[in-house]
């Protein structure tokens, strides 16, 4: 099965922006037309103890999600122990057209390594990923 076609993959959270901090960090809002759900996924740096760090999702209907509001039970808490972890967030049939991820941390420093998004099931494929994504076929 190409999964590629029927799949589009988009920077989250860039490198730059998920450096150590104890600021909250909006990932880049996506738009979910035409598309049966997305996986967020966020990759941890270093943590220090103490702090306070989860990821969630939010949706709205504003194409700049001022109207945005978090998804219940997308809630994810990250121990200040999870150095090098991933937290992945599958929302399937989202109810809203707009969503992001949230990172929220707080008290002390986390990193956000990486953060992606993966929209699955698209309606009409093939499918244009991101500037920032380079996708390859290889069939053998």
């Amino acid at each position: 099965m190409n999964l590629i076609k029927k799949t589009k993959f988009m920077s989250a959270v860039t490198p730059t922006a998920g450096v150590a901090g104890t600021s909250a960090i909006n990932g880049t809002t996506l738009d979910v037309q035409g598309f049966e759900g997305i996986i967020a996924y966020v990759r941890f740096g270093a943590i220090v103890a103490g702090a306070v760090t989860s990821v969630k999702i939010q949706h709205g209907d504003a194409s700049d999600l001022s109207d945005a509001a978090d998804i219940t039970g997308s809630s994810v808490t990250v121990a200040d122990t999870d150095d090098e972890k991933a937290v992945v967030i599958n929302l399937h049939r989202p109810l809203k057209r707009y969503v992001r991820v949230v990172v929220s941390r707080g008290t002390q420093n986390a990193t956000v390594s990486e953060a992606h998004y993966q929209l699955y099931d698209a309606r009409k494929a093939p499918t244009t990923h991101d500037t920032s994504v380079t996708a390859v076929l290889v069939t053998v």
